[in-house]
């Protein structure tokens, strides 16, 4: 396994007003590819923050953030977007299809942006597609989908890029039992082919399909154990 990305002391602060609010705790961790890491912990832990550090989203306020051998730190706004867009991708809770387009439009998007011809684009989502089962539905809009549907959607478009490292922010909380186990375990797929993948939960169901686990708390993020973290499932 090669580490994608690497934190070193790192954390994040928010100031409001005359109060200064710790949203991250110090944290040192390697983000492998090859591995699922699930990020789990109650609404309001500092999950989703983490998430948006390893996404080189915000900055961090102290300590060292390496994504890709680059760090993060010194990087533009406009280094960041380029970094995001081709090593990152990311699949969200509520899918962020865009409703007018197809499922294959709307995985051609990101190639779009990285200005391929829209042969070599279609191309190249018809593969993603393909990859999480759903090329028989690339003419259907999201609204034609189930909710299982969007977010296998949802991740073909994170993969068209072919980015290492996939962080998916909730990817399962609006989607039935059996949606889950399709979701989850195309996601595990994924890291047994060399993608680096972290989802944030709150669900414990999800435990089963990790590698390894950072159990975030108030801002204080930490690794443990599946055996550990089975008597603490109740708080969750």
């Amino acid at each position: 396994m090669k580490p994608i990305a690497k934190l070193s002391a790192v954390g994040k602060q928010y100031q409001v007003g005359d109060q200064t609010i710790e949203a991250l705790k110090p944290l040192d961790i390697e983000i492998n590819t090859g591995e699922l890491l699930l990020i789990i912990g109650p609404s309001g832990s500092g999950k989703t923050t983490l998430l948006s550090l390893l996404g080189c989203v915000i900055y961090p306020s102290f300590g060292q953030l390496w994504v890709k051998d680059q760090l993060i730190n010194t990087l533009s706004q406009k280094q960041l977007a380029h970094l995001r867009l081709n090593t990152i991708g990311f699949v969200f809770q509520s899918f962020n299809l865009i409703a007018p387009l197809n499922a294959l439009d709307n995985v051609m998007i990101p190639l779009q942006l990285k200005k391929l011809s829209r042969t070599q684009a279609k191309q190249k989502a018809l593969e993603a597609l393909e990859l999480v089962g759903m090329l028989d539905r690339k003419n259907n809009l999201p609204k034609q989908l189930s909710g299982g549907q969007q977010q296998r959607v949802a991740i073909a478009r994170a993969l068209v890029t072919d980015p290492q490292l996939i962080l998916c922010d909730e990817p399962t909380a609006s989607l039935d039992a059996e949606s889950i186990s399709t979701v989850m375990n195309e996601l595990y797929n994924l890291a047994r082919n060399g993608k680096a993948v972290c989802v944030v939960t709150h669900d414990p169901r999800l435990v089963q399909y990790a590698d390894r686990i950072i159990e975030v708390d108030d801002g204080l993020a930490t690794e443990i154990s599946k055996k550990d973290l089975a008597t603490k499932l109740s708080i969750y």
